[in-house]
């Protein structure tokens, strides 16, 4: 894999485009299943466009392809046997379970139609379903897309639908008449970046970098238990679980975290297989514990239902370091609880205090040992709309993840974000007044963190920022390149290019 690595990187430095410098090649086949001559156009310049990236494009999947490009009807729903999350591996005899990216073709007029009843959908006071009632949606699915677009907009309604019509997780929405016009990324935490087709040639290979960059990253949630367990003794003696208890309860009446994904209840499907979960959470937080020196940090959603808003002491896990090669965390049991394990996001929150300082509490703190600088942390599917610059910090993600984002849980996402708060001013140097410090990561959320307060519990910096509008919290996560530009009551202010 050295010599593919290679390639790629000397395909990649002689191209002016923003890219990541650690893509690498993929086996990827090209399996059509309903198509139209303008899907069919795409298709055939996206052959092109990754063939001139490198990657090993296949007309047929064979037992070692990484991926497999598809596509299928707008508007209408897929027979599960017919989608290939459900039967590519049994149909082609593969080894394991290949990255399906499903693309879809939709006319403007139905396609801006569709958008528009969304957002009517959404602005009425409660889901109706009379007003959402589209083929292949479970009985509940009214209510997903109504949550959903609630949270993000009626793209996210459009979205969340399309994904439960096409069986896929990973859509290409190409909208056009003749030619396209554009082309809309969807993924499972809801990100819709935009690849504009006014260059067809630019077109077909931004599409092509999006699914590169895709397939180029890995998962890191394979976590090792390590040690002894935690008496039980010790554990109930702790602070921080009831402090972590608390902080949900105040986040969800705040309502930053939405419901959970379930998705019996946006669609209905027979079996759920290696490459569909039950569900998915809304984001997860994390302090640290100076008696245990480890994280306590809340459980993956995918484990088991778990609102972050209302959690208990069994949504709870301790980690305590990073595995080698960065593959997962290394966690601590405690005596007598379930243990599950903890969210997809964890290693990305240790990781990140690897590059900053450590520092000694005073006396009040009853601590000797030093702790990390960055005390509690949290991740959401929201974003940041403002901030106040004297309070908090913006450490803004390398630019290459702004026009060509990752998945969340992954390698590159974790690496983005301790590359981006090893940056931060406010963390380097714990003198430094401001004592939050966040980041945006494009068509995912946003990560915030607040330093040790004497005085105060977890979170309570954060939450305070939140209810005095030194922070705000926005819904709407940007797609692409952003910057703050100064804004009202001496707040600086989100403006997304898209």
């Amino acid at each position: 894999m050295t010599g593919k690595r290679h390639q790629m990187q000397n395909l990649l430095e002689h191209t002016e485009e923003l890219v990541h410098p650690w893509l690498r090649q993929s086996r990827i086949a090209l399996v059509p299943g309903a198509t139209t001559p303008l899907l069919e156009g795409v298709l055939d310049g996206l052959n092109s466009a990754l063939r001139s990236l490198g990657q090993l494009v296949q007309s047929q999947p064979s037992p070692d392809t990484d991926a497999i490009i598809t596509t299928a009807p707008f508007g209408e729903p897929l027979p599960w046997r017919r989608a290939l999350i459900f039967s590519a591996r049994s149909r082609y005899r593969l080894n394991r379970q290949p990255t399906i990216f499903t693309f879809l073709h939709a006319r403007p007029d139905e396609f801006r139609r569709l958008l528009d009843r969304m957002a009517h959908y959404i602005a009425q006071p409660a889901p109706r379903r009379e007003l959402c009632d589209y083929p292949g949606l479970a009985p509940q699915g009214h209510e997903v897309l109504f949550e959903q677009g609630r949270r993000g907009g009626p793209m996210l309604s459009l979205l969340r639908l399309v994904q439960a019509q096409a069986k896929c997780i990973r859509i290409v929405l190409v909208v056009g008449d003749r030619r396209p016009e554009a082309a809309y990324h969807f993924d499972l935490a809801g990100a819709h970046p935009r690849s504009p087709a006014d260059d067809l040639e630019a077109f077909h290979r931004d599409i092509g970098l999006r699914i590169v960059t895709a397939l180029s990253t890995r998962e890191v949630t394979n976590h090792e238990v390590v040690g002894p367990p935690i008496p039980a003794s010790l554990w109930q003696s702790l602070d921080t679980p009831q402090a972590m208890l608390k902080a949900g309860r105040e986040l969800g009446k705040r309502n930053f975290f939405t419901r959970m994904l379930v998705i019996s209840e946006l669609v209905h499907l027979p079996a759920l297989n290696d490459a569909v979960a039950s569900q998915y959470s809304e984001g997860c937080f994390s302090t640290w514990d100076p008696q245990l020196q480890a994280l306590i940090a809340t459980i993956t959603g995918s484990a088991r239902p778990v609102d972050k808003g209302a959690i208990s002491t069994e949504d709870l896990a301790v980690i305590v370091g990073v595995r080698p090669q960065g593959v997962g965390a290394l966690v601590r049991h405690v005596e007598g609880k379930a243990n599950h394990p903890p969210s997809s996001e964890s290693l990305e929150m240790i990781d990140l205090d690897e590059p900053l300082p450590r520092i000694t509490l005073g006396p009040e703190w009853g601590v000797t040992a030093p702790v990390p600088v960055a005390r509690s942390k949290l991740h959401g599917h929201r974003s940041v709309g403002a901030y106040d610059p004297s309070v908090a910090e913006y450490a803004p993600l390398d630019e290459a993840f702004h026009r060509y984002p990752v998945g969340c849980a992954t390698d590159a996402q974790a690496q983005a974000i301790k590359t981006a708060f090893s940056r931060a001013q406010a963390l380097q140097d714990p003198e430094d007044p401001r004592q939050i410090v966040f980041t945006i990561l494009p068509g995912h959320g946003t990560l915030l963190v607040e330093k040790w307060v004497a005085g105060k519990e977890p979170f309570q910096v954060l939450l305070e920022a939140m209810d005095q509008g030194r922070i705000r919290i926005a819904s709407r996560v940007p797609q692409g390149r952003l910057e703050f530009v100064p804004g009202p009551e001496g707040l600086l202010t989100v403006q997304p290019e898209d």
